[in-house]
Order: C-alpha cells, then sequence, then structure tokens
C-alpha cells in the first residue's frame, strides 16, 4: 500500500476524506466485484466504471481490478452490456452506447495509475468489443445514435452529452491501443467523424436534453472543445446553470445543485487549464459531507435540503476525480486535461487543425 500512503500525504491539505469516500465504495461492492449506486439499488455500466476510478485513485487496486473484471464477465457478445443491473441481473435490457464504451475511460485512468500493461493487455478484447458496439451506431453524418431499445430497435436520436462521453472513450481506446501497439484506424477516422459533428453540426443532436447542465460542459470535458471555444461555451451558459457560492444546477430549471455535475465541471475547467476557478468551484461543496466524510448526492437551494439522501458510489468518486484534476494526487489527475492529450498525441487526431465551432 505504498502509493495509497504517498497519495494520501499529497491530500493532506486537501479538503476531502479520501479515506472516507473510498471506504464508501469499497463497502458497497458486492463480492462479484459489481459497484451498485448503494446499497440495494441498480448498477448501471456507466457508473460502475466512475466509482472503479475512485478506487483506482484511492490506492484501492484491487478492487477496482473486480469491478474491471465484473465487467468482462458480464459483457454481452454483441460487445455491449444492458442499461441496469441488480445483483448481476439485468433490470433493463437497453443497449446503450455510451454507457458501454465508457470502459475504455476507466482502464486508461487504471493504467495511468498503475502502469499495469498486464491487465489492460488481458482487458483489451473487451475494451475492442465495446467500442466497435458503439461505433456500429455512427452514421455517415459522425454522429452516434445513443441505444438500441429492449425490443432490437435502433433509437436514432443522438444526444450531444452521450456523443461527447464517446469522443472521450475514442480517445482512450486510442491511448490503449498506442501502449498495446495495436493498430486502429477505424476508430480513428471515427473519432474525427464524431469530433466534427459535435463542434460543426449541432443539429444531429438532441435539444431537449439541454436541460441538463450536462449539456453544457461534457462537450469540454471530454476535449471535444478547447481553446476559444471551450472558453465561449463555459460563458455562454454560466449563467443558466450555476449557481454562485453552490454549485452546479442538475438541471436548468429545478433548484437542485449536485455534487457530481459540480465536480464533473471542475474536471472540465481543470482540463481547460483554469485551476484557479476550478479550485473555487470545489470549495463550494468542499463541506456538502456527511458525518462519515462521503458526500452528499445533492442539495436544494435557497432551504438547503439534502436530497436524495443517500450515499452514492459515483458522486463520490467523480469528487474524488475533481480533486485529483485539480491538485495531481495521481499521474490520472491529467486524465482530461486538454495539454495532456496534446502530449499523447495519436498521428495528429488529438490535435489537428480545424475551423471555431459552431457548438461554442
Amino acid at each position: 500500500m505504498k502509493s495509497e500512503t504517498s497519495i494520501r500525504r499529497s491530500a493532506s491539505d486537501i479538503s476531502i476524506n479520501i479515506d472516507a469516500v473510498c471506504s464508501l465504495i469499497a463497502e458497497t461492492q458486492l463480492p462479484s466485484g459489481e459497484i451498485p449506486w448503494c446499497d440495494g439499488q441498480k448498477t448501471d455500466p456507466w457508473d460502475h466504471v466512475e466509482a472503479a476510478m475512485g478506487l483506482s485513485i484511492g490506492g484501492y487496486v484491487s478492487q477496482a481490478r473486480r469491478a474491471f473484471e465484473w465487467s468482462a464477465r458480464m459483457q454481452l457478445e454483441d460487445g455491449c452490456w444492458y442499461s441496469a443491473y441488480r445483483q448481476g441481473v439485468p433490470q433493463d435490457r437497453t443497449r446503450d452506447a455510451n454507457l458501454s464504451s465508457y470502459i475504455a475511460v476507466g482502464l486508461f485512468h487504471y493504467y495511468l495509475i498503475t502502469a499495469d500493461v498486464d491487465f489492460i493487455k488481458r482487458m483489451w478484447p473487451t475494451v475492442s468489443a465495446a467500442i466497435d458496439f458503439a461505433l456500429r451506431l455512427q452514421t455517415p453524418e459522425g454522429e452516434i445514435h445513443w441505444a438500441i431499445s429492449p425490443e432490437g430497435q435502433v433509437d436514432p436520436m443522438a444526444l450531444l452529452t452521450g456523443s461527447s462521453s464517446i469522443y472521450m472513450s475514442l480517445k482512450s481506446a486510442l491511448a490503449i491501443a498506442k501502449i498495446l501497439g495495436r493498430p486502429a484506424p477505424k476508430w480513428e477516422n471515427a473519432l474525427i467523424k464524431l469530433g466534427n459533428a459535435i463542434r460543426q453540426k449541432p443539429h444531429l443532436f438532441n435539444i431537449a436534453k439541454s436541460r441538463y447542465s450536462m449539456y453544457w460542459f461534457y462537450p469540454i470535458l471530454a476535449g471535444v472543445l478547447t481553446g476559444a471555444d471551450a472558453q465561449k461555451r463555459i460563458d455562454r451558459y454560466w449563467a443558466k446553470y450555476m449557481i454562485e457560492d453552490r454549485g452546479v444546477r442538475c438541471v436548468s430549471d429545478e433548484p437542485w445543485v449536485t455534487i457530481a455535475e459540480t465536480s464533473e465541471l471542475v474536471i472540465a475547467l481543470a482540463a481547460m487549464g483554469n485551476r484557479a476557478l476550478a479550485e473555487i468551484i470545489f470549495s463550494w461543496i468542499a463541506d456538502r459531507r456527511y458525518e462519515d466524510g462521503s458526500y452528499w448526492c445533492g442539495f436544494t437551494f435557497p432551504d438547503m435540503i439534502i436530497w436524495p439522501e443517500d450515499k452514492i458510489t459515483w458522486t463520490n468518486a467523480v469528487a474524488l476525480m475533481a480533486a485529483d484534476a485539480i491538485y495531481n494526487l495521481t499521474p490520472a489527475g491529467q486524465l482530461f486535461s486538454h495539454e495532456f492529450w496534446k502530449s499523447f498525441d495519436y498521428k495528429g487526431i488529438f490535435v489537428e487543425k480545424r475551423p471555431s465551432s459552431i457548438l461554442s
């Protein structure tokens, strides 16, 4: 546990209890490796991976590996996962492209912390199949249809948030491919097409989802928008989603601030290089915790009612990821950094010259 000790020394001056966060996740994890939202609740593939990333940051490496191994065992023949499970039993048989492809981000994150090439090599078939599943839902225009229904029908809707997350998953999968020496030209072309669709063709994406704050910052979080385009988007929607001195609304028209969305905005700001603002916003949620040190899910304003009262695994994980993005607690703190992806260039596709984004 040497690495765990060094992480905690580095974190000694910040307002986050890493032991409390990781203990909550580890205690909620089932013997199978599955990590539900909280005790007795569902597991979805994306949040399961997010929770595993929190474990990796805290030095709970064996628990993180068990989570990824659960994913490998539960993967369907077509490379995806169902959208929800409860103790390994499918609860929602929708097959979601974003939920399925996110395992690439989790495994690249794990690699940055552990440098465990053998494990990502062993997990390569899982990552490869998951990415291929998502890309089978990509259209010639570049956007990705979000899911296949339980009845087997492709839903022709594309979501900006989900497609941005898939963009991050594709980048991570290409990074793993580079480490393992496995050429992936189809993935390279798919990434370019997807990035162009998000930046230049916003009409392809369902605008109804713009109520959700993730619609605002996910193109930045994933590195689709960078530089001036990213700053324009932050400025354009700040007043719509931000409650000063509180945090980020989950939904623009509801009086509800969530720790997860606030933490993800912190990561997006840090990714742009604006760590000073990221640190200020992170400080707004620093004390939104239970007595055991774990984070609330969210709270209403102005009355400050904690809602819901569940201790959510992935919410706590992303709060830890936000701290890592600001304070570089681990080598994975740079995972979302736009500058990092320039240094980890993959044949120029992460830093290609392109016109200013229409989306911003």
